[in-house]
């Protein structure tokens, strides 16, 4: 299966690996349920796992942190750790960001356009390195054709710790669909413990938990077979053949979250291609139309109108139930797709629009 990270016009196809959190022996507790020793006021030492158990222990805060990708890079800034960030590859198009982070995304180092070149990512200095990248067709993080990564002992001899992210990158190990946000809370706390920010990131989860959990007493007792359809529209994955969000994927989380049916929830997995005939047999009530963040308001409305067009004009999609009724919501893919704060916005946005006057 494959997992997808976008950020500006950038397209690739991904899986992400985020870091978790296990027991490194003399008591310690998971960095992710924010108790590990110390962590929870910011003390050491941290050990976090990844999706398979290999775990990494830190004896103090790293200093020099590379980013595979503008969502970890975002999620350092959120947390106040942005100033030991020293590079990321997929950097953030300038206006991506929200406005408070974008101007400290724009100065961090490019070392890659796409992923980081090996020699580039050994040679940077780093003592940390956070992939957002899951391994497709080896653990090395950046596999399946997205270039030679490093193996797990050439990162130990340029002596950077090499962690993962969870809540999207574990989908070819879940064995049961992601219904809630909290692997993705949990990757923030575990970023929290590991740059010493466990405070900051304990504000995070609670704005998050505060929203989703306003949604949850407004629509919560929806019956299931009462609550909405909907399509998430991958507008950018291209038109010829539809690549949909599975259970697997964080979108299925915040679909969920605000009372709605995710139409392809049926499919194990984070991403899978079907036909418009599987969309059509569906025949969803609503549709997300799912556009890449183009920097500015009127470039993103642009897009908007582009799918939105393009769903009424084609002959396999106009006459759809929301189509023909203009149920269309004009969310971006990132903060859908991708594990970041801005999850629980989508999920208070979505619900907003199907279930108007009962969330604020």
């Amino acid at each position: 299966m494959r997992s997808r990270v976008w950020w500006g016009t950038t397209a690739v196809v991904l899986g992400l690996l985020v870091a978790g959190c296990g027991q490194d022996g003399g008591g310690d507790k998971d960095a992710a349920g924010g108790s590990a020793a110390k962590s929870g006021s910011g003390g050491y030492p941290v050990t976090v796992t990844d999706c398979r158990g290999a775990k990494t222990t830190f004896s103090g805060a790293p200093k020099n942190i590379v980013t595979s990708n503008a969502s970890s890079l975002e999620l350092l800034l959120r947390l106040g750790a942005g100033d030991k960030v020293i590079g990321t590859g997929f950097p953030p198009g300038k206006g991506t960001l929200p406005a408070a982070l974008d101007a400290q995304a724009q100065k961090v180092r490019v070392l890659g356009r796409a992923v980081i070149p090996k020699e580039k990512l050994l040679g940077s200095g780093a003592d940390l390195y956070i992939d957002t990248f899951a391994s497709m067709g080896g653990m090395g993080g950046m596999g399946g054709g997205m270039g030679d990564a490093p193996t797990e002992a050439e990162y130990k001899a340029a002596g950077i710790k090499h962690i993962y992210l969870k809540s999207t990158a574990c989908a070819s190990t879940r064995t049961s669909p992601v219904t809630d946000l909290s692997a993705v809370e949990d990757d923030i706390t575990s970023l929290g413990a590991v740059t010493g920010t466990s405070a900051r990131a304990g504000e995070l989860v609670a704005g998050m938990k505060e929203k989703v959990n306003a949604v949850e007493a407004a629509v919560g007792q929806t019956p299931e077979s009462k609550r909405p359809t909907y399509f998430f529209f991958d507008y950018d994955a291209g038109t010829k053949q539809p690549s949909v969000v599975c259970n697997r994927q964080v979108a299925n989380a915040v679909i969920t979250s605000a009372g709605a049916r995710n139409v392809f929830a049926d499919c194990d997995g984070d991403y899978q291609q079907v036909g418009w005939e599987d969309v059509i047999a569906k025949n969803p009530d609503w549709i997300q139309l799912g556009v890449r963040n183009r920097g500015s308001e009127a470039a993103n409305k642009k897009a908007f109108d582009e799918a939105q067009k393009w769903l009424e004009s084609n002959a396999a999609t106009k006459g759809l139930t929301a189509v023909k009724a203009g149920h269309f919501l004009r969310i971006g893919s990132e903060q859908t797709t991708i594990a970041g704060v801005s999850n629980a916005d989508t999920v208070v946005e979505i619900a907003k629009t199907l279930y108007p006057g009962k969330v604020d």
